[in-house]
């Protein structure tokens, strides 16, 4: 998807602290009129019909409440009480996406490359096999360290009868089928 070569790109602990900043600030500054934003950022992250219920009805009301706001005169009050509700929808909505998008990244395994182990001895891995058959199980050899005891060695599996081939699985399969053929055409 990358090209040759090219690495997916990478979110670092800083991208993702300007993400929360912009979707935050994206709600409440807007005066709640993008409240759905953060929303809507649970809901695809989350995947729940609750978080897609409350982003899809956080939209129609950040509407109404503007509407409102805009239709009736400064000292009605109808309108100063719409005008708090879209803020405090606008604030939800930020802390919402605080709290979910906090704990969605502490379940993560932590950003970055994976800090290298020392001393610790990984065995090598056995080369690829064939298409179409499991690996061979390889033993790993036993590794002593100078100050520790002995450990168990297992005994090495018995040598199993090596698969037949896929050329003569397939021969073998038409033979059956040319079989049963001849005999379906001379009993008719």
């Amino acid at each position: 998807m990358y090209g040759h070569g090219a690495a997916p790109p990478t979110r670092t602990s800083g991208t993702v602290i300007t993400l929360r900043v912009l979707f935050v600030i994206a709600g409440f500054l807007s005066c709640g009129l993008l409240s759905c934003l953060p929303l809507f950022r649970v809901a695809v992250l989350r995947g729940r019909r609750t978080d897609w219920l409350l982003a899809w009805i956080s939209l129609p009301v950040a509407i109404g409440c503007l509407a409102v706001v805009g239709s009736v005169p400064e000292s009605d009050h109808r309108g100063d009480v719409a005008l708090a509700l879209v803020l405090v929808l606008g604030a939800f909505s930020g802390a919402y996406f605080l709290v979910f998008d906090i704990r969605h990244h502490r379940a993560r395994p932590p950003l970055g490359p994976a800090p290298q182990q020392t001393g610790a001895y990984l065995p090598p891995q056995p080369p690829p096999q064939g298409y179409g058959y499991p690996p061979a199980p390889q033993p790993y050899p036993a590794v002593q360290h100078p100050q520790l005891p002995p450990q168990y060695t297992p005994p090495a599996p018995p040598p199993q009868r090596p698969a037949p081939a896929r050329i003569d699985q397939v021969r073998a399969e038409l033979d059956e089928l040319s079989d049963y053929l001849r005999k379906h055409e001379d009993g008719r």
